[in-house]
């Protein structure tokens, strides 16, 4: 009920709030900053403001002692520079009716004397109704000096206020010269301890700069990270888990459309989100309603921002909020509410089974509170305060992380800021040379995401809108280990796929065939004795085509979307779903390469016919599309809901998709949308070795999953074992693992840092993209570009070396 204190205090337990006090002096005086506690003898426990009138602090002296008076005498043992005296009445030290400041009392015989303090003396604002409503002025002044004060703060009146002063000296001798000299003597003493004597001016055109340094923001992040606080967890709704079995939807009261917290929590899962715009809350609250009802969302996370501190006002939040909330509720959703503000407006909500205390609205706390959620933070606060006798101070639900990707600063896990600014220099330079028009780059260490930039734009023209987050790129051969060699690996550690088999113990229609005897494991370190490439594509056009110069043989294509033609390589270009049989059956009859090692054995070619025939492999075994596989069993379940083939089928928009090349030799036609790879599109956008579309935020999820050895968010996708197996070397004929890169021996690579260590793995991709993890510095990269945009031919990527630079 307190009017005017709220958040200006560290909480209702004295110990907790010594303890944080003390940090507090620490710090501040430590960087010679004299420390100022207040507001003597305390102010937490008053009903009224000394702004306006003059609050009462009615305890005996066991309670003062024990309660308002036990951090002062800690922060006084910890030699805080300073203290400011409130304009309190507090009959049992003071008898008269007037404030702390101007009792000597108080100031001189509790604070002075019984406690021991020698430090700065400084009385609360003098222009404030607690000491004006019953004094004037320079009375007021004259009175707050004798009762000890050094510094009067906010004096009114100061020329009457002066010869009050000199006449209290030297008339009536209220106070001696030899008192005054004393006060002033403590004051500069106190600046030149500081060495205010010889400093120079705050430079003001650096002010920004000097105080937001790397290691003050990482610090600032790290107290809201301790400080955020689950108050409540009844279901064990959180941290959320079973990601592919909820569906989300997020309302954002008192907050506008791109806000951080609802950008985080888009992070992590898909959500509905919800904000308002000018409409009436009772209006907005009705439409979410119909809308949260109508899509069958369930689990519905509400936040609470703009907030107000002062208890009067209700802390900000509306009667039709409140009804909103308990609407939600009545309607069967799963209700996590989030309160970025006072924690004394949780009494509004003591029903709820998940509740979630921020404390502060700004974007740090916005972050942070929907990685708790999601446990890529642990939860750790505890409440600071008691309320209503619900919640009591020092509880809080705590649980660890769950191996999710937070988000931080580089100096959090050991990087510099400084030095990340390189990489933006490169990929600048890179799209201002033309290597690519736009780029996404991210950087995690530690399980923390440290550098997520988005460059340039998704073509050259100027009216585009920039890359964004949620931008998808064509991933090309990054596919062979985000798509197929998951599967690979799910299935090997299943027993369902043996490395050493033949495939065609899996694959009938192969025996009989050159391909009969390939071993799965020749086929995934590209050492099969396939030929590198074969552009099937040819085979499906034709002298007379339409008759209109196109090419294209009617047998295959169409220019519309029909029931048997209904598989789109381009934008007004579409194949026959058979096309797809007569893909594999060219892929089966295809020619051997005659490559051989010194030993005599198939030399290493690298080959996307390999990565084909593991796509049939592993449909063949778990008897469905590879895609529907990969969405059930990680795209979904990781939070990667962006990320599958054939995005436009999927219904993500043109505009969030970056496009590739303006294909004049194959399809005619500016491709956005629809695979790159010629031979993945005559499959209709699904292959072991290309057509996955993906972003770096969602990319980097699979690839710190696979660093984690297959645990994320909880679960185990891989078992701990199988990554590292297959991220090995076993073979003289390549660097590589099986289906993953490796750095090369020698360090030579036009993508591959040699910084990278041996335990490294990734892979790149022909449109411009590569991942890469590496064990033994925790890291994760990821870049994304469309460098083939609008020709293929441009390959100032590789010759720059821009992905190897970054």
């Amino acid at each position: 009920k307190n009017p005017v204190i709220g958040d200006r205090s560290f909480g209702r337990v004295p110990q907790d709030v010594a303890r944080h006090v003390a940090a507090f002096i620490r710090g501040m005086q430590g960087e010679h900053c004299i420390a100022c506690a207040k507001h003597f003898p305390g102010h937490g426990d008053t009903g009224s403001d000394s702004h306006h009138t003059l609050p009462q602090l009615a305890h005996n002296g066991e309670r003062l002692q024990n309660l308002e008076l036990f951090p002062f005498r800690g922060l006084i043992a910890d030699s805080v520079g300073s203290i400011i005296v409130g304009h309190l009445n507090v009959p049992f030290y003071e008898s008269r009716n007037i404030p702390a400041t101007l009792s000597s009392n108080i100031v001189t015989g509790l604070l002075k004397q019984q406690m021991g303090f020698q430090g700065l003396v400084i009385t609360d604002a003098m222009n404030m109704r607690g000491v004006t409503r019953s004094n004037n002025a320079a009375d007021a002044n004259l009175q707050a000096l004798l009762a000890g004060n050094d510094i009067l703060l906010y004096a009114e009146d100061v020329v009457r206020s002066l010869q009050k002063i000199k006449d209290a000296i030297h008339r009536d001798s209220l106070i001696t010269m030899d008192e005054i000299d004393g006060r002033v003597r403590k004051i500069l003493h106190a600046k030149y301890r500081l060495g205010l004597h010889n400093r120079k001016a705050v430079d003001l055109a650096r002010l920004n700069q000097d105080l937001k340094t790397p290691q003050a923001l990482q610090l600032n992040q790290q107290l809201y990270e301790q400080a955020v606080t689950v108050v409540r967890n009844d279901q064990r709704l959180l941290p959320f888990v079973h990601l592919d079995t909820v569906r989300f939807a997020s309302v954002a009261i008192g907050e506008s459309v791109g806000n951080v917290f609802q950008q985080t929590l888009s992070k992590y899962a898909p959500f509905r989100h919800f904000t308002n715009d000018t409409r009436s809350e009772a209006d907005w609250f009705r439409e979410v309603l119909a809308e949260l009802d109508s899509s069958k969302s369930r689990t519905v996370v509400v936040s609470l921002h703009e907030m107000s501190q002062r208890a009067y006002r209700g802390y900000g939040i509306s009667e039709a909020t409140k009804g909103f909330i308990q609407q939600l509720q009545v309607r069967g959703n799963r209700v996590i509410l989030c309160v970025f503000g006072n924690p004394y407006s949780l009494k509004f909500f003591p029903d709820l089974p998940a509740l979630v205390c921020g404390y502060e609205d700004n974007p740090i706390t916005q972050s942070v509170v929907a990685q708790v959620l999601f446990g890529a933070l642990p939860a750790r606060g505890r409440l600071p305060v008691s309320v209503n006798g619900t919640f009591k101070a020092g509880e809080g639900v705590e649980y660890e992380a769950i191996g999710r990707l937070s988000y931080g600063l580089p100096e959090s896990v050991g990087v510099s800021s400084e030095k990340l600014k390189e990489v933006d220099a490169v990929v600048k330079a890179a799209i201002e040379e033309r290597a690519f028009p736009g780029a996404q780059v991210l950087v995690a260490r530690k399980g923390k995401v440290i550098y997520q930039k988005n460059f340039g734009k998704p073509t050259y023209d100027y009216y585009y809108e920039p890359v964004r987050d949620q931008t998808l790129f064509d991933l090309a051969s990054v596919t062979k280990v985000a798509a197929t060699l998951q599967v690979v690996m799910a299935l090997n550690e299943q027993h369902l796929l043996d490395l050493n088999q033949k495939t065609s113990f899996y694959l009938p229609e192969l025996k009989g065939t050159n391909k009969e005897n390939i071993v799965v494991r020749d086929l995934l370190m590209h050492q099969a004795g396939l030929v590198a490439f074969v552009p099937f594509w040819n085979r499906t056009r034709s002298q007379s085509g339409y008759g209109d110069g196109s090419g294209f043989d009617s047998t295959y294509y169409r220019r519309s979307d029909t029931l048997d033609y209904n598989q789109q390589v381009a934008p007004k270009l579409f194949t026959r779903t058979a096309t797809k049989d007569s893909v594999w059956k060219w892929v089966i009859r295809s020619p051997l390469s005659q490559k051989r090692d010194k030993s005599g054995h198939p030399a290493f070619v690298y080959s996307d016919l390999g990565l084909i025939m593991l796509w049939h492999v592993v449909e063949a075994i778990t008897q469905q599309p590879m895609e529907v596989f990969l969405a059930q069993n990680f795209y979904e379940p990781l939070g990667m809901g962006r990320t599958g083939f054939n995005p436009l089928r999927r219904g993500i928009p043109v505009s969030e998709i970056a496009p590739t090349e303006n294909d004049m030799l194959f399809r005619e036609a500016q491709l956005r949308g629809t695979v790159h790879d010629q031979n993945a599109a005559m499959q209709g956008g699904v292959s072991g070795h290309a057509g996955l579309f993906s972003s770096a935020s969602e990319l980097a999820i699979l690839m710190q999953m696979n660093l984690q050895r297959g645990y994320y968010g909880g679960r185990q996708f891989l078992q701990p074992g199988t990554v590292p197996m297959f991220t090995k070397n076993y073979t003289t004929r390549s660097d590589r693992g099986l289906g993953w890169d490796r750095r090369p021996a020698d360090g030579e690579s036009v993508y591959i840092s040699p910084l990278a260590s041996p335990q490294a793995f990734g892979h790149s991709g022909f449109t411009g993209t590569m991942v890469w993890a590496d064990p033994e510095k925790d890291l994760v990269i990821v870049f994304l570009s469309n460098r083939v945009f609008p020709d293929a031919a441009n390959n100032l990527i590789n010759s720059h070396r821009t992905r190897r630079r970054v």
